[in-house]
């Protein structure tokens, strides 16, 4: 995977020229120096996850306590309009539910 990333990154390299004229300032010239530095062995650099995240920063954990089906019915829960959970609370029972009570 680190080897066809490096190769794409070069693709990216030779394909975005260096602007001589925005010395110090150069996209081209920021994206080769950058990859020179990530891939400082070349297609045999390891490139390990600096977190075990992702994009939204959450962890594995944060992930499974969310899409948690208690979490899900919760949030279902949380959702349901004021008139409905009206109706729901003050709705006639039916004479099975009657007997138990």
């Amino acid at each position: 995977m680190a080897a066809s990333r490096y190769r794409r990154f070069l693709k990216l390299c030779e394909e975005w020229p260096v602007d001589e004229t925005k010395r110090g300032r150069d996209l081209g010239a920021y994206l080769r120096q950058r990859v020179a530095q990530a891939f400082r062995e070349g297609e045999n650099t390891q490139y390990p996850r600096p977190r075990d995240t992702s994009f939204s920063g959450l962890s594995l954990e944060e992930y499974k306590l969310i899409l948690s089906t208690d979490t899900l019915e919760d949030i279902k829960e949380m959702d349901k309009s004021t008139w409905k959970k009206l109706q729901e609370k003050f709705a006639p029972k039916g004479p099975e539910e009657d007997h138990k009570a």
